[in-house]
């Protein structure tokens, strides 16, 4: 970790670099050197550089520095101190790490716990089998079948209406940040829409084969952006055997 070790040096110069803590910035630079070892290694593409405003993260890796108030909803981060927060489950097991995020103009924290769990046993008696298509979402062995989701389509005129009001305000203005918070919120809810339906999705038969619909579901999403990555360089996708 050579460029850690410039991490001192670089404060001296760069002002600005003092307002984050140290270790996001060692995490940062981990990251960096993990994404240029998976490129060398041929197993992702060659790390781009994030545009300031679309999405950021950072995290925080010394469980040390973390402190929770589940009572009060609240979470204590270095540097930003004390933050309310809108709890979605409840946290079980030791702090490990908290991770820092920005979507669609809101920001996003995400703890990561450690816990010993037992290992579940599968409870369904039969088998059912799925095929995801385009026609339908999900079509089921026993012959029921999900409708197609055209999440776009149910999104496309408020969209369209907020692009154009987004492309009428002087750039980089109060309305225009508005606006453009707008617009993100719209392409997230459109590119979620697929993860969302698995997510509340309740098949006919036990639990068992609701994991197996999610499963399947997030193999379908993965599918999908591999072939689109694949596309945009020009190469034909594969689809995977087995």
């Amino acid at each position: 970790m050579l460029l850690a070790n410039l991490l001192p040096a670089w404060k001296r110069e760069l002002a600005w670099l003092k307002f984050s803590p140290a270790q996001t910035l060692q995490q940062s630079l981990k990251d960096l050197e993990r994404a240029y070892a998976n490129y060398f290694a041929k197993r992702a593409e060659f790390p781009r550089f994030k545009r300031k405003g679309v999405q950021g993260s950072f995290r925080y890796p010394q469980p040390q520095q973390i402190k929770l108030d589940e009572a009060n909803s609240r979470i204590f981060l270095p540097k930003l101190g004390w933050l309310r927060y809108r709890n979605s489950r409840n946290i079980q097991g030791q702090v490990r790490n908290a991770t820092v995020s920005l979507r669609a103009g809101k920001w996003f924290v995400s703890i990561q716990t450690e816990r010993e769990v037992d290992q579940p046993l599968p409870e369904a008696t039969s088998a059912i089998g799925i095929d995801m298509g385009i026609a339908r979402f999900a079509t089921f062995s026993n012959g029921s079948y999900l409708a197609p989701l055209n999440s776009f389509k149910r999104h496309e005129t408020a969209l369209k209406k907020a692009q154009q009001s987004l492309s009428r305000k002087e750039k980089f203005s109060s309305n225009w940040r508005k606006a453009k918070r707008k617009v993100q919120r719209l392409h997230a809810r459109i590119g979620h829409a697929r993860h969302d339906t698995c997510t509340k999705l309740q098949p006919p038969s036990a639990k068992t084969t609701r994991w197996y619909v999610l499963r399947i579901c997030r193999y379908a999403i993965c599918r999908n952006r591999r072939q689109a990555r694949a596309k945009r360089r020009g190469a034909t996708s594969k689809p995977n055997q087995g």
